[in-house]
């Protein structure tokens, strides 16, 4: 059971699209491989189809590997019944229509918007979810909430979602970011339950697309990153406290990365 959450507009679905197809064709994805193809059931509750289909259209033209699994959709514009209420039994039962044997991971894109039945920030809320997808995992199957982060910058709501999730990863805009990059977003582990070491680390992801449509991911490290960053931010007179609360890292950090710069173009940098 795994969660994704960021703010609005910052590439959620991107991600939740590009898991799902290479989950389906037993490909790759930012960081991530799937070591064969797993049927996949892509709950999406808000896109227009359309628009759905465009980016799917996209991300297969971009691939040189099909998918050889199931890929099957629920979007607004396509059922009839519209999008269950994962909050309510009945809804429930309708998604598991869906979920046969050769389904294998179910994306909820979002939690919004498909369990819509009580208040966000209640406990109790969260408990039909919750117990829908235990269920789930004991059947042997996987599930992936996406989310919307709060005012604080953690997942929107009761932090007792948590509780059962295996890994959770939150999506945030890299300090120096321009909305003309369009999804580029840095990727942080929260919580993971069986991962460590490399597979933990946090890493920047931007999505380009050259003058053919084709799309490609660009990924880096963020270590490499931040070193670049203090560098510019010292440059433009920021001090160290200012250059860590901009980071999103701890100011003992910058202070030991500062020390570790050889480069000339570092200006000195104030407590």
């Amino acid at each position: 059971l795994a969660m994704i959450y960021a703010e609005r507009g910052i590439g959620k679905t991107h991600i939740s699209l590009g898991i799902a197809y290479a989950v389906a064709s037993g490909g790759e994805f930012l960081k991530w491989k799937a070591p064969k193809a797993r049927g996949v059931l892509f709950i999406d509750g808000e896109m227009q189809g359309n628009v759905l289909q465009e980016r799917f259209k996209a991300i297969m033209n971009s691939s040189d590997n099909p998918p050889s699994a199931p890929l099957e959709i629920i979007t607004p514009d396509i059922q009839e019944f519209g999008i269950p209420d994962l909050s309510t039994e009945e809804g429930q039962s309708k998604v598991n229509q869906f979920i046969t044997e050769d389904i294998e991971l179910i994306i909820v894109d979002n939690l919004s918007t498909c369990a819509r039945s009580g208040r966000e920030n209640e406990a109790e809320s969260w408990l039909p979810v919750q117990n829908w997808a235990l269920q789930l995992r004991a059947a042997g199957k996987a599930v992936l909430f996406i989310h919307h982060s709060g005012k604080e910058g953690q997942q929107r709501g009761t932090s007792r979602r948590e509780d059962v999730l295996d890994t959770v990863l939150n999506l945030k805009k890299p300090p120096f970011y321009n909305p003309e990059d369009g999804a580029n977003f840095e990727v942080h582990f929260k919580k993971n339950r069986s991962l460590h070491g490399n597979d933990v680390k946090a890493f920047q992801a931007h999505l380009q697309t050259d003058d053919n449509e084709v799309q490609s991911w660009e990924i880096s490290s963020l270590d490499d990153d931040k070193d670049e960053q203090i560098v510019s931010l010292i440059n433009q007179g920021l001090n160290q406290s200012a250059i860590a609360k901009k980071l999103g890292i701890d100011k003992s950090t910058v202070s030991r990365r500062i020390k570790n710069q050889d480069s000339p173009t570092v200006a000195r940098c104030s407590p």
